[in-house]
């Protein structure tokens, strides 16, 4: 009998196609981190405080915490497919970016479409700051299904193959569009005939996205050819929406998700911050201080795929996971308690943010079936937000909270010990994760690769 090979069976090929897919969560990374290195200069203009900037960087998260949007997405990636869903998503990821943008142009301040209105209510907020609200609100109600999107078509790819590879790659490839805002935003925002430039330069970023993803869905359309091809007389199992529930009794994917909302709210809104704290804490100018905060994100840039390399080879997903928790909570303390000059601190806590996703999300896809795994991550991505809407808002009032003295200086103490505390409660449901794969038998320290 003729094999027929599908696309997904040539390296080249499978691996062209996590390049050209992953380049849309790294735009994603790059507009969710380009105006960190400008707080200072958002501060300025609008008239904000940390706490309003802290309110900008949550409203991300509020499609995704308070409408379930992350978890509706994901059951309708599993409904619909990726190419409807992935086009409706990113699209609406670049609507967010262009009205983010738009809020902060001069057009717009010049008494723009829509700024006598947005003026016209909530008097305490700037309508700039409003028009970039609502941006923001558009841009993670894209962007977090998005994801989701992604890390589905990657499992649709190279599952039984270099499935943790894959994941390391795309989230190195996303961390280094990370590392290029903190490292060009602020470069950008001085060089250019108007600081808002950044921002609309990443905004365009986000319409190639939506351009790419429509380039990858003709070779998803064609995979899905093959495969009828190969097996026709396979019907593929659907997702019912029963299988949440299923999910939500679980104890692996449940461990594994409060590890996931822990470690990423100890890590993005730290991120959010970063520039700033180097700036208050160290004396560094904004140019400075966004290279100095990129070096976490060269590190994992580099550092994720090995690892995930490191576990399709010898598995270890747990320990990693253990490990990676515990550096966090170790790298923050040392922010909060010491005047240590943060480029090895930093160093290591690129690491730590590559150890624990390098082996996180490769084991979603054993914990749940693939025709579930879009809902799956959805629900991830949704508990996720949880902690990266409430941590923004908290570190910016405890921040603002902390320079009642009258000078300009924050002290970043309080803030860093709270996301040092997040780290050790991931540390502990590590554990709890290691413990339950005992008894279950899934098997998430054992190798990802294995025969397709």
């Amino acid at each position: 009998m003729i094999q027929i090979l599908t696309s997904r069976d040539k390296p080249f090929f499978r691996f062209s196609i996590l390049l050209l897919i992953a380049f849309v969560q790294g735009a994603n990374y790059y507009f969710y981190d380009a105006i960190s290195p400008l707080k200072r200069l958002l501060e300025e203009n609008f008239d904000i405080t940390s706490s309003d900037y802290g309110l900008f960087v949550s409203a991300y998260s509020i499609p995704n915490t308070f409408l379930l949007m992350a978890v509706f997405g994901g059951v309708i990636l599993d409904k619909l497919g990726i190419r409807r869903t992935g086009f409706l998503f990113v699209g609406l990821m670049a609507a967010g970016g262009l009205v983010t943008a738009y809020g902060a142009s001069q057009f717009y301040s010049n008494d723009g479409f829509g700024y006598a209105f947005f003026n016209s209510f909530l008097t305490n907020y700037s309508p700039e700051l409003k028009m970039m609200l609502l941006g923001r609100f558009l841009f993670g109600l894209g962007a977090e299904t998005s994801i989701v999107v992604v890390s589905k078509v990657i499992v649709k790819w190279f599952k039984g193959k270099e499935l943790a590879a894959a994941f390391g790659i795309k989230i190195g490839i996303a961390r280094g569009g990370s590392a290029l805002a903190l490292y060009y935003s602020a470069d950008i925002a001085q060089s250019a005939s108007h600081w808002t430039i950044a921002i609309w330069f990443a905004a365009m970023l986000l319409l190639i996205a939506l351009l790419a993803f429509l380039i990858y869905t003709i070779f998803d359309k064609q995979l899905d050819r093959q495969t009828h091809l190969r097996k026709p007389e396979l019907k593929e199992d659907s997702f019912r929406f029963s299988d949440l529930k299923k999910l939500l009794s679980n104890r692996s994917f449940i461990y594994i998700t409060i590890l996931c909302v822990t470690f990423y709210s100890a890590v993005f809104p730290f991120q959010a911050f970063a520039p700033d704290f180097l700036f208050n804490k160290f004396g560094m100018d904004l140019s400075q201080s966004g290279k100095i905060a990129s070096i976490l994100y060269w590190v994992t840039m580099i550092a994720t795929p090995l690892i995930g390399l490191f576990v399709d080879k010898f598995g270890n997903s747990t320990k990693l996971m253990i490990y990676g928790s515990l550096t966090l909570s170790v790298v923050h303390l040392t922010f909060a308690l010491t005047n240590f000059y943060p480029v090895i601190p930093l160093i290591v806590l690129g690491i730590s943010i590559a150890l624990v996703p390098a082996a996180m999300w490769p084991s979603v896809a054993k914990i749940v079936p693939e025709k579930g795994i879009g809902s799956a991550y959805g629900l991830m991505f949704s508990v996720q937000n949880f902690g990266l809407f409430l941590f923004p808002i908290l570190a910016g009032k405890l921040l603002d909270s902390s320079s009642t003295d009258g000078t300009q200086t924050l002290d970043y103490t309080s803030t860093i010990l709270m996301f040092a505390t997040l780290g050790v409660v991931g540390f502990v449901f590590a554990l709890l994760l290691k413990r339950e794969d005992k008894v279950s038998g899934i098997g998430l320290d054992l190798p990802s690769k294995a025969k397709a």
